[in-house]
């Protein structure tokens, strides 16, 4: 019933309407109806408002690689339903294809939005959500990250916000050291400092929300913070045992 609504959608009103209609007939296929358990995560946004541009945001990064991906739609899906009930994610969705399809959403004018309604340690939440919404395929295409980017850009986070979070999905070597800001030369103390730094600047009793996604991303950034810093830690352990042995 959901990928009929989702395709019948798609045919009316393009992506709106297929995101709309997967969420429409992913209800209906559910008996449970949940409770709103919203928690304010701005300073000035409206509740609703909130809501809808966040949705909006997720919509650009669904879009960004010129497919609707299954695995996308259910991320974003599972997030609202799960964060404000089933009830409630139908009013947004229902909101969100009735008025804001009219219009082009701008990446900047969004992020002017949350930059004015929204302290800094939620915006890199929400970063932290719309990477988990690209790589809910298994992997984070360049159009995502080009538009992720964008993204971070318009909300204005640091440079190196973006590529710490970025390491905790796109994987390569260097991914601990990204993770922690640092280059593969850092010396023991560099590491020490970037790890008190990061995991200081990450710890979830710094986020400003009652949101418990926005908490479950910043509990996972903060473990991956401190996994990064006990591989270097290993990293160095052998480094050393090595130049004891020469």
């Amino acid at each position: 019933m959901k990928w009929m609504g989702a395709l019948i959608g798609y045919f009316i009103y393009r992506f709106p309407g297929a995101l709309l209609g997967f969420f429409l007939g992913s209800m209906l296929e559910q008996a449970r109806m949940g409770s709103l358990n919203y928690g304010s995560s701005s300073r000035g946004l409206t509740k609703r408002s909130f809501e809808l541009k966040l949705l909006a945001l997720a919509a650009i990064v669904i879009k960004a690689d010129g497919q609707i991906v299954a695995e996308e739609l259910r991320y974003v899906r599972n997030y609202f339903i799960g964060q404000y009930g089933e009830l409630r994610a139908q009013e947004i969705f229902q909101h969100f294809n009735q008025e804001i399809k009219k219009e082009s959403q701008s990446i900047n004018a969004l992020g002017a939005d949350f930059v004015q309604g929204t302290v800094y340690a939620t915006r890199v939440q929400i970063l932290h959500f719309l990477f988990g919404i690209a790589n809910a395929d298994g992997q984070v295409s360049p159009s995502e990250l080009s538009k992720l980017s964008e993204i971070a850009k318009a909300m204005r986070l640091r440079i190196n916000e973006y590529e710490i979070i970025k390491a905790m999905f796109v994987k390569d070597t260097d991914q601990a050291y990204k993770i922690l800001g640092l280059e593969p030369q850092a010396t023991v103390d560099e590491i020490k400092k970037a790890y008190r730094s990061q995991a200081k600047k990450y710890h979830p009793d710094r986020i400003q929300t009652q949101d418990e996604a926005l908490l479950k991303g910043a509990q996972q950034k903060f473990l991956q913070i401190q996994e990064a810093y006990e591989t270097l830690e290993k990293v160095l352990k052998i480094k050393q045992k090595r130049r004891g042995g020469g």
